[in-house]
């Protein structure tokens, strides 16, 4: 462990050193994951505290990059807080991973079982968030008013999706059907909300059989991205009746959104909800109101 915590120490003072000089803060901000090269992150939180009067450095910690193993989670954590940082944004394969390595956790992330955001405050204590159930329900009622909520099936029973089907539960979904690659962790997801929510949520094996009847589609699954290419499921289970929303904002246009699009699906991408949950997570590191639509406007201007 000790080998561990100062492999993460030394990768987090060689990028602290790495930055151009100037490079002053009022706050340190980071994003824990894998494969983050191109997060629009930094930029949206960068220049959204720029416009508040607040300087900002949002630094990726891409264990990808940093050539560190899972299991120098826990050390990460520790040297970014000793290293000044206010607080951290967690993407994948960490949102879960994450939840026995902090000291205490928001409602709502306790709810749902997973974080993407990590506060540090004065005394060393650490606080973990979750920003990504907001994030997508706002998405969803900008882009997807008056979708049919009957039946929605999810792909994905991961962080990130732990956090989608409290948002489409919370959004009125009467049955919510959870479909992951790791059918344990969809029975376990399944379980525990079908028994808070009053709702019915259940997991299923049958790819064909569940979007046979579905209204909807979500993917929760990193399928889709740079990094991983394709779908989460057969594409010619895809109909037209179906509305096919994503998590995956990069790319924009996924192959499941290009597929649904040609098909005449309403669809919805990830950027709503990548936007979301970046202003909720803006308040918890800095203690102000970002603008939403400001934070579009960086979002954009980061492609």
């Amino acid at each position: 462990m000790r080998d561990l915590q100062q492999q993460s120490i030394d990768a987090l003072q060689a990028m602290l050193a790495a930055r151009p000089a100037g490079r002053g803060s009022d706050i340190l901000v980071g994003l824990l994951g894998r494969g983050i090269q191109s997060s629009r992150s930094p930029i949206m939180h960068e220049r959204e505290a720029a416009r508040l009067g607040i300087a900002c450095s949002y630094l990726l910690l891409d264990f990808d990059a940093l050539n560190l193993p899972d299991a120098a989670l826990p050390s990460a954590i520790d040297a970014a807080a000793k290293a000044g940082f206010v607080g951290l944004n967690v993407t994948h394969p960490f949102k879960q991973q994450i939840l026995s390595h902090l000291q205490s956790l928001s409602a709502e992330a306790r709810a749902i079982g997973a974080v993407n955001t990590v506060v540090f405050s004065s005394d060393n204590k650490n606080t973990g968030y979750n920003t990504d159930a907001w994030g997508f329900a706002q998405g969803f009622k900008d882009g997807m008013n008056g979708a049919a909520l009957d039946r929605v099936v999810q792909f994905g029973a991961g962080g990130a999706g732990a956090a989608v089907a409290h948002a489409l539960l919370e959004l009125g979904v009467k049955d919510l059907v959870l479909i992951d690659s790791d059918a344990g962790r969809a029975d376990a997801l399944a379980h525990r909300l079908d028994k808070t929510s009053g709702q019915r949520v259940r997991a299923e094996g049958n790819v064909e059989s569940a979007l046979e009847t579905a209204d909807g589609i979500v993917n929760t699954t990193p399928m889709g991205m740079a990094k991983y290419p394709g779908l989460p499921f057969p594409a010619d289970l895809l109909q037209p009746k179906h509305w096919v929303a994503e998590i995956v904002y990069f790319p924009a246009e996924t192959e499941l959104l290009r597929r649904a699009r040609a098909l005449g699906c309403r669809s919805l991408s990830g950027i709503g909800m990548a936007i979301g949950q970046a202003v909720r997570a803006f308040e918890l590191f800095t203690g102000k109101t970002p603008d939403r639509n400001a934070m579009a406007s960086h979002f954009e201007a980061a492609a």
